[in-house]
């Protein structure tokens, strides 16, 4: 299992100094990839008709995915970086298709791209787009994104996104990996049928189940396990015990990936507070 680690941005953010520490950090820990997470707008719950019951409000600090990676890609020659996940519904798919792939080639095929249809429909209004339908947009996007990575010229008509005669240049040498994530079934059924990935969240116990039903859609499609990844992102544990005790078990249930937060544990905005954190809990992981 490759272990990586999800930067601590809702509570160490608009210092790039404390990003250089943590990259190069994670860099020398042996880590093989950093994880972030997604919110454009972030926004108070109370008031709201239909309530919002997601885990983030307006005091949650995110940077922009592309944004930070394109930092972290220059201070770092080895480690993976890895949207946990893009809410791809609530922007425009050429754009996402075109800043993909400049990460990818600027840092040299080192992007792997989770993506996920979001929760807050605020947001989705604040940005233009249907919260309704953004399941269905999910999967058309997927299908025009790996065609704009792979296609000089793309013809699309779709419900969502038309394109006449065009495309982005340049495109990276490959088509970027495709991760999906959530925890619901039909979640699940989506990323085994369309992703080359998964990202989970949940506890040990939980996320090998998780990773079974996601064995049972590959299945009654006619696909094997084989060559697709499965990445938890250990958020629900409360201590580096707990957390090394949840990634051995999606370790042994067969997880690709495993990927470490230190977020909630009390540690606030002291970065080096982060990244003993991380070395305690891959040090008890063995």
């Amino acid at each position: 299992m490759k272990l990586g680690v999800n930067y601590p941005v809702r509570e160490v953010a608009g210092n790039p100094e404390d990003i250089r520490k943590y990259v190069r950090a994670a860099d020398e820990l042996g880590f093989s990839h950093m994880m972030t997470a997604d919110h454009v707008l972030k926004c108070p719950h109370e008031g709201r008709d239909p309530p919002l019951n997601g885990p983030y409000t307006e005091k949650d600090s995110f940077y922009d995915p592309f944004t930070l990676f394109s930092f972290a890609a220059a201070l770092s020659d080895r480690l993976e970086f890895v949207t946990g996940v893009l809410v791809l519904p609530q922007r425009q798919t050429a754009i996402v298709a075109q800043q993909a792939a400049d990460v990818d080639l600027l840092s040299r095929e080192r992007l792997r791209l989770g993506v996920g249809i979001g929760w807050n429909y605020v947001e989705f209004q604040g940005l233009g787009q249907d919260f309704r339908t953004r399941a269905k947009r999910l999967e058309e996007q997927i299908d025009l994104l790996r065609q704009l990575w792979t296609t000089p010229t793309v013809s699309f008509a779709g419900r969502f996104d038309t394109i006449d005669r065009a495309g982005i240049n340049p495109r990276p040498r490959r088509s970027v990996p495709l991760w999906l994530g959530g925890w619901s079934e039909p979640a699940y059924e989506r990323g085994a049928r369309l992703g080359d990935g998964f990202v989970f969240a949940a506890p040990g116990a939980g996320a090998a189940e998780a990773l079974a039903r996601i064995a049972h859609h590959r299945a009654a499609l006619g696909r094997s396990m084989d060559g697709f990844g499965t990445d938890l992102l250990a958020i629900f544990a409360q201590n580096a015990q707990e957390a090394a005790d949840h990634l051995a078990i999606w370790r042994d249930a067969g997880g690709t990936h495993g990927t470490i937060d230190s977020m909630d544990k009390g540690f606030g905005a002291h970065i080096e507070a982060h990244i003993d954190y991380l070395a305690e809990v891959k040090r008890k992981l063995g």
